[in-house]
C-alpha cells in the first residue's frame, strides 16, 4: 500500500491529519525548514518529541524536514540541536544541502535521510547517486512527465520514490527560487523558508521611456498574475503511480488550515482505500482552497494551461465553518472560523462520513444574540440531523456544496 503523506506545520494539524487518513506526516523547525511559521501552536524542539510520541502511539510516522539551503552559520546551529535530535526517534529526516546531509550521516547513524525535491532529481542516475550514498528514499522533482518517472522506477527499484501529488507548486525549477530574495531586499529568503511568493503577485507592463504609462499584460479587472501556477492535483493518475511502484504520494501545505490538511487526507484515504470514485475524489478536493487545478508536467505537455492568470489566492468550494469541542446531551460546543446562522443548513465532516444537518438552536453564553454564530465564537449549537448520530471528536463544519462559480464548472465536468 502506497504511503499517504500529510504537512503537519503544528501539533493541531498533525493530529487531524493522522485522523482523516495519513500515513505519515513531515514538519519542520523554523531555523532549518522551508517553511519559517513562528505563530501558533508550531513545532519546536521542546514539542518535538511529544509530536513523535503522539505519531509512535498512532502507529503513524514523522519526518523532520531539514532542508534549507544551509551557510555555516545555520551549520552551525544544527550542529548543537544534533544531539537533541538523536533522541527524539524521528522516523527520516529530509534533507536537500550537502552539507547538512554529511552532518546528519555522521551524527544520526540510526535514522533514515531522504533527499528533497529540492536537490531536482530528474533521472535515474541521480537516483543512483543518492541510493549509493546511502539515502533511503528520494522526492523526485515535480517537472518529470509520467513516462519518466515509469523509466526511473524501473531502472532504481531498491531504494524508495516519493513524489508530490497535490498542492501549491513554484513556477521556479523544484523550488529554486530567488525572486523573493531580491523583492524583499533579502529579507525573506526563499531557500531559507521566508518565501514572499512573489509569483503570486500582480503585474503590470512598464515601457521605460514612458515612466507613468503602466499597461497590463493581460487586460482585466484584477491585474495580471503571470507567473502564478495553478496547484497539482493527480488523482485521476494515482493508480498509474501505485502500478509501477512508488512508495509515497506526498500533500504540500504546511502552512495551510486545519481544515485543508483535514479534506485533503480524507479525500485521498477514501479514494486510496477503494471507498470513491477519482471524480468523487476531485469533487471533494474543489471543496478546499486552490487556485484551480492542474496535472502540470505529469501528462508531458505543461503549458498556459497550468497557470492561473485570474487568481492568486486559493479559493474553496466550501467554506470552513468551525471545528467541534465538546458535546453536552445534544448541544455541541464549536470554535466557530465563519458566520452561521439560526436555520442554516450546514455540512458536518468526520473522518469516516459527511452529514447533512440544520441549526435549530443556539446558546451563546457571552452574547444576547442566539441568532448567530459569530467568527471566533465558542458556541454551543443543536442541530436537526437528518442522518445518523456522529462521533464529534475531531469532526469540522463546512457548507455544503460548491459556491464558488469558477470550481463549479469543474465539477460539471465530472458530472
Amino acid at each position: 500500500m502506497t504511503e499517504l503523506l500529510l504537512p503537519a506545520g503544528s501539533l493541531e494539524k498533525m493530529r487531524y491529519a493522522f485522523e482523516y487518513g495519513a500515513d505519515a506526516v513531515y514538519l519542520g523547525l523554523v531555523d532549518f525548514s522551508l517553511r519559517t511559521m513562528r505563530k501558533g501552536d508550531v513545532i519546536t524542539e521542546n514539542n518535538l518529541k511529544k509530536a513523535v510520541d503522539i505519531a509512535h502511539s498512532l502507529n503513524k510516522k514523522v519526518y523532520l524536514t531539514l532542508n534549507i539551503f544551509a551557510f555555516d552559520s545555520d551549520i552551525k546551529k544544527l550542529q548543537s540541536f544534533l544531539p537533541k535530535l538523536s533522541e527524539i526517534d524521528v522516523d527520516a529526516v529530509i534533507v536537500s544541502d550537502f552539507g547538512i546531509y554529511n552532518l546528519v550521516k555522521k551524527e544520526l547513524k540510526n535514522v533514515d535521510i531522504h533527499i528533497s525535491t529540492q536537490t531536482n532529481i530528474l533521472n535515474s542516475e541521480a537516483v543512483k547517486f543518492w541510493r549509493d550514498m546511502g539515502a533511503a528514499r528520494v522526492i523526485l522533482a515535480r517537472e518529470l512527465s509520467f513516462e519518466q518517472i515509469k523509466e526511473i522506477r524501473k531502472n532504481v527499484p531498491d531504494i524508495e520514490i516519493e513524489m508530490f501529488i497535490h498542492g501549491a507548486q513554484c513556477m521556479s525549477y523544484s523550488g529554486r527560487c530567488l525572486l523573493s530574495d531580491y523583492m524583499t531586499h533579502f529579507e525573506r529568503k526563499a531557500n531559507h523558508g521566508g518565501c514572499a511568493q512573489p509569483c503570486r503577485w500582480k503585474y503590470k507592463l512598464l515601457e521605460e521611456t514612458r515612466p507613468n504609462e503602466y499597461f497590463e499584460i493581460i487586460q482585466d479587472d484584477k491585474g495580471s498574475h503571470i507567473l502564478s501556477t495553478k496547484d497539482l492535483c493527480l488523482v485521476h493518475h494515482l493508480q498509474k503511480l501505485t502500478d509501477i511502484g512508488i512508495d509515497s504520494f506526498k500533500i504540500e501545505g504546511r502552512t495551510k488550515s486545519l481544515y485543508y490538511v483535514s479534506a485533503v487526507a480524507r479525500a485521498y484515504r477514501m479514494f486510496l482505500d477503494n471507498k470513491i470514485s477519482s471524480d468523487d475524489c476531485y469533487k471533494e478536493l474543489l471543496k478546499v482552497g486552490n487556485r484551480g487545478y492542474t496535472t502540470g508536467f505529469f501528462e508531458g505537455n505543461n503549458n498556459s494551461s497550468s497557470y492561473s492568470y485570474d487568481i492568486s489566492k486559493g479559493l474553496a468550494g466550501a467554506d470552513f465553518l468551525g471545528i467541534f469541542l465538546d458535546k453536552n446531551d445534544d448541544w455541541y460546543k464549536i470554535l466557530f472560523k465563519n458566520k452561521v446562522y439560526l436555520n442554516n443548513v450546514v455540512e458536518i465532516v468526520t473522518p469516516n462520513k459527511t452529514l447533512s444537518a440544520k441549526v435549530v438552536e443556539i446558546k451563546n453564553p457571552k452574547r444576547d444574540d442566539n441568532s448567530v454564530c459569530n467568527t471566533n465564537d465558542e458556541v454551543f449549537v443543536k442541530f436537526d440531523l437528518k442522518e445518523e448520530k456522529f462521533d464529534y471528536k475531531f469532526a469540522l463544519l463546512r457548507t455544503i456544496g460548491i459556491k464558488n462559480e469558477i470550481l463549479d464548472k469543474e465539477v460539471k465536468i465530472c458530472d
